[in-house]
């Protein structure tokens, strides 16, 4: 299983800060986010390598971060050629071009580069490996607010999702759907079809959500917190809560 970090994001909603610096690459109490990250990720023994896809402005700061990381499993690095946001490739063709790239043939766990999180991704792998499926993770969010501005999933009592609505008006549930996937490779062989038939290719939820109306998708309940970075307050907020526990979290 490769691993890969959606890092090619341009973060305008943390300017000036992320102007000229990827934001995966700020800091968070004592290391980046995409240290918090990896230092997890590369302890699963299912992987097998890293992938990092970063646009063609932020490149050179991500190849001076890998000259200082020392990871168990190769970590590589890809431009995907965007200079700014009004052209970048989008979080589903930024999967799509690295698989392309690279010409990867394994499962995949696919994670924002944006966020951090207080809990291992092990359980979750373990939980694809023995679903067989692709899947996703969830947890619960009763805010009406933050349901519209997300994806929210219905599963089964066997954790099948039988119901995945990207930001929707009236939720069917409650469970919501953060960007950390695990995708068989036969499903990201799909990716090209689902582009054709519509799939939006910015959010990185939107082939899941696409995928999980063709073949079976599967559900795992975070065991943990998920910390979205998306604006200077959720970034002071994140930075104060991993100061006060630092001796607690991973």
């Amino acid at each position: 299983m490769i691993s890969i970090v959606l890092a090619a994001g341009y973060a305008t909603r943390l300017y000036p800060l992320t102007e000229n610096f990827p934001k995966p690459l700020l800091n968070v109490g004592s290391k980046t986010i995409l240290n918090w990250l990896l230092d997890d990720i590369d302890l699963q023994p299912e992987i097998t390598g890293h992938v990092i896809i970063s646009n063609h402005k932020f490149i050179k700061h991500f190849e001076e971060w890998k000259k200082n990381q020392s990871y168990s499993k190769p970590v590589v690095l890809l431009d995907d050629g965007s200079v700014d946001n009004d052209h970048r490739l989008g979080a589903v063709k930024d999967i799509q071009f690295a698989v392309n790239s690279l010409k990867i043939n394994e499962d995949l766990l696919v994670v924002a580069g944006d966020n951090v999180v207080d809990f291992s991704f092990g359980d979750f792998i373990k939980f694809a490996k023995e679903k067989n499926t692709s899947c996703v993770m969830c947890h619960e969010e009763n805010n009406l607010i933050k349901q519209q501005k997300t994806a929210i999933i219905v599963k089964d009592k066997n954790d099948l999702i039988t119901s995945y609505e990207e930001k929707p008006i009236t939720p069917k549930g409650n469970l919501a759907v953060p960007p950390f996937y695990c995708y068989l490779n036969k499903d990201v062989e799909k990716i090209e079809e689902a582009v054709n038939e519509g799939c939006s290719t910015d959010a990185p939820g939107s082939f899941a959500a696409w995928l999980s109306n063709k073949v079976n998708v599967h559900a795992w309940m975070m065991t943990g917190k998920r910390y979205d970075i998306g604006d200077m307050k959720s970034y002071e907020y994140v930075k104060n809560v991993f100061a006060e526990n630092k001796k607690s979290i991973l």
